[in-house]
Order: structure tokens, then sequence, then C-alpha cells
């Protein structure tokens, strides 16, 4: 997202200075905060013309003129989200905030339409067997097993290119070259794809040990299991990384359990209460990751290493590690019901 520090104001702000800072900026437009940086609404150039028209001063300020209800994006929307509202609504910039309103950025239609390429790299651990979709990954590995109208892997890949990050690693294993032979270099799917082989299992974070020192990303890079669908938006996911100047990122979702019983608290032997069928949430991880390169120099050589515990290695080392809230589309299709159900909703949600 632009930064966005050239283009904020408050209600004090004269309409002059407003037209000064819109007429120096690329972006068009002013976002007009208080003082805990909570959005409070827009200003652009069409708002200050109509001011005059109605033979409002340039000397007064912004207050009864700015743009007070403008539509906005979440961080956690996605890429599709975000051109969606700005098609619908007509507009060109969309202010992006958080879930309690305090601005993030902004986001721009055109940049948004002819994303960059990022040097960012994105590791895809697609090398399991998938023994519980069996008979399904009896020939077939599960990431090209198809969900709508296409592998489950043609579809991450396209949605990191569609944000820009097109640089891409895949750790094989199982019937790996069933895997090569469908994406090649990548430059059918607008990507360029590599392949490190895992001779065995090395779980998510080992794999990472058999990059060469090449390969070895010195931007802070994805790592994703290859058996997810989600309409996160990973540009975001970056940011918020970078923002919050994280060694460690990872993705994570709420997950209700319900107990099927009566629970009852007890206190030195008697009953206090009784709670019928409670609900307890919890944050999982939900299998995507952004590291910064230092983090391949903790892992072992050539041993099993997963993710989790590369996580608690750094919390021991008291790094920095944060979680990134996936609140949209997202499924970890493991087993056969998630199979079954991804492929029911695949055309609704991409």
């Amino acid at each position: 997202m632009k930064n966005i520090e050239d283009i904020i104001v408050n209600e004090d702000t004269s309409l002059r200075d407003a037209l000064n800072i819109i007429d120096k900026s690329s972006k068009q437009i002013c976002l007009v905060l208080d003082n805990s940086q909570k959005l409070l609404g827009t200003i652009s150039d069409g708002d200050i013309r109509r001011a005059l028209l109605n033979n409002i001063s340039l000397d007064e300020t912004i207050i009864n003129v700015y743009f007070k209800n403008p539509t906005v994006a979440n961080v956690n929307d996605s890429k599709e989200t975000i051109l969606n509202l700005c098609k619908i609504n007509k507009i060109h910039q969309i202010p992006i905030v958080d879930n309690d309103n305090n601005i993030v950025g902004l986001e721009i239609l055109d940049e948004l339409i002819a994303s960059e390429s990022k040097v960012n790299k994105v590791i895809l651990m697609v090398g399991g067997l998938g023994t519980r979709l069996r008979p399904l990954t009896e020939n077939t590995p599960k990431p090209m097993l198809p969900v709508g109208d296409k592998p489950i892997l043609q579809t991450i890949v396209e949605k990191f290119v569609s944000y820009g990050f097109v640089n891409i690693v895949m750790c094989i294993g199982y019937k790996s070259h069933i895997i090569q032979d469908f994406f090649e270099d990548g430059s059918r799917f607008g990507a360029n794809i590599e392949y490190i082989l895992e001779n065995e299992r090395m779980g998510t974070a080992g794999a990472l040990s058999l990059l060469s020192q090449s390969k070895i990303p010195s931007e802070p890079f994805f790592v994703m299991n290859g058996d997810l669908l989600t309409n996160v938006n990973f540009e975001h996911f970056l940011n918020f990384h970078i923002q919050n100047n994280a060694k460690a990122t990872m993705g994570v979702r709420e997950y209700d359990f319900q107990v099927p019983y009566g629970v009852v608290n007890l206190e030195d032997g008697k009953i206090k209460s009784i709670i019928e069928k409670p609900v307890h949430s919890f944050f999982v991880s939900a299998g995507i990751y952004m590291l910064n390169s230092e983090c391949i120099n903790l892992m072992p050589k050539d041993e099993f290493y997963d993710m989790p515990t590369l996580f608690d290695k750094l919390i021991q080392m008291n790094e920095n590690t944060i979680s990134f809230p996936i609140r949209e589309y997202w499924i970890d299709i493991g087993r056969m019901d998630e199979y079954e159900k991804a492929n029911k909703e695949y055309h609704e949600m991409f």
C-alpha cells in the first residue's frame, strides 16, 4: 500500500491547504483523520470544486466539505474484494483500515489492476503423500487433485501471481514428476518456478534447509502448504510482516470447538454451575507463514523440522514472532469431506 503520510489532513485543515496537497500528490485525494489516526472521511478535488461553487472560501476549513462516509476496505480484504468495491462504487482510490477503523493505507485502482512483480519468494510445500485422501492420491499428488476446474496447486500459484509474487519454489516429493510436467518453468502461469526434491519427509520447515545458497531469499518470503485454498490478501500479509518488524509471521484462523456435553464447574466437590455444550474459541495455524531469511540458519541440516518447532525456537530467542489473522475464505484440504466441500464452494469463492 502507498505511503499516505503526505495526504493526511484533519478537520481544521483549510480548503486551500487540502487543495495544495491534492495538487502535489499523485493520489488525487486526502485522508481526514482524527488525533488517534481513525479515518473520519476523505476529500478530493471534486469536493473542493463543489464547495467553491457554493461560495465557500478556500480559507475555510474542510469540516463541512469533506466526505464523511467513504467506501473503505479492511486490511484483511482480498484483492478481488477491493477491486469489486472500486468497481461497484465507481471509485479509483479506497482507504484501507483495520478493525478499529485506524487508517492503514490507500489502494489505487490502476495499480491494483497492474500489480508489479515483487522480489519476495514463495516456497510451496507440495511433497506430502496425501494418505487421508486415498484412493484419490494413489496416482496423483494431493496438490494436483482437481478442485473446481483446475488442480489445487494451480489456484495457489495463480493467486500469488495475481499479487505480483511470481518467484516460486516448490518443495516436491511424492510423484514429483506430475507436478514438474504440469508447471514446467512456470512461464505458462506468469511465474518463475524452481523445484527442490525431498527424498524423505523433512517437515514444513526442514525442507527449507535444502535450499542451495543461491536460492536462499534475501527478502522476507512466504512458506505455504500446497493443500490450502484461500482468498487471503498476500500483499497485506507481507506489509503486515514488514510494518511490525517481525522475524516470523504466522497466518492464524479462529477455530471454534463445542464440547458435546454439559460442563460442570466444581469447587471443593460442590457444583457451582453447569454450562450446556459450551463453545471454546482458539487460534490455530493456517499453514501460511512469512519468514526473514535469517530463520533458515536456525534449521538443522537434513533433519525433520516442522514450523511450530521453528516458532518455538524464535520465541525462546525473544525474536518478534507475530500472527496475521485470516478472516477471508480458507480451507485445508486434508480429508475427503474437506475436498468435497472445496469443490462445492470453489466457483462461488474464486
